[in-house]
């Protein structure tokens, strides 16, 4: 009996089979060397690796920051287009006597309030398909990315007009969304 497997006796076992590890012996035949591997590719071939690979870091955190940012701006836009007439009366002002319709001057300019907020909305959205895309790795999405990252500026002014320590918090993650595709192991993950 074997030590190994208490049931089968060690006349009864099979030989081991040779691994093959790319090492040449008896019964392994040596296996041509890979050529070498290019620069910023995943493999022999020259292809980039699978989009299932792990993001990097800092790739990871620019998507993330970039999900916030635009969920930031969607409850901006949403809170616009629900409230465009409060919002458009708090900027145009309130209807005085000499106002010859029926109309307040909030209720006429309600309608730009809400294609701004429509606006907002679209461009929040445009952030986190982005965001969404990263795994893919396609190259325009570093593009968007740099890009997008630029509308956060203006969205930090207007949010510290709203809550200044929101539009400081703002400005910071615009900031990081601006340089953040720039650093190599973003360069890297987008093949550019």
């Amino acid at each position: 009996m074997s030590t190994d497997d208490p049931g089968t006796p060690d006349g009864d076992r099979s030989p081991p089979r040779p691994w093959n590890r790319g090492n040449p012996g008896p019964g392994n035949p040596p296996r041509p060397p890979h050529p070498p591997t290019p620069p910023g590719t995943g493999g022999p071939t020259g292809h980039p690796p699978p989009a299932g690979g792990r993001m990097p870091a800092p790739v990871s955190s620019l998507r993330v920051m970039m999900m916030i940012l635009g969920g930031l701006q969607a409850v901006l836009g949403l809170a616009l287009v629900t409230n465009s007439v409060a919002v458009a009366t708090e900027i145009w002002g309130e209807a005085d006597a000499s106002t010859p319709c029926c109309r307040t001057p909030g209720e006429a300019h309600s309608g730009t309030v809400v294609f701004v907020g429509v606006l907002i909305m679209a461009v929040a959205a445009w952030g986190i398909l982005t965001a969404l895309k990263f795994p893919t790795r396609q190259p325009g999405l570093r593009n968007s990315a740099m890009v997008y990252s630029w509308t956060g500026l203006p969205f930090a002014l207007a949010a510290f007009q709203v809550a200044p320590i929101l539009g400081v918090i703002v400005l910071i993650l615009a900031i990081l969304l601006t340089v953040r595709p720039n650093q190599p192991e973003c360069r890297a993950w987008f093949g550019g």
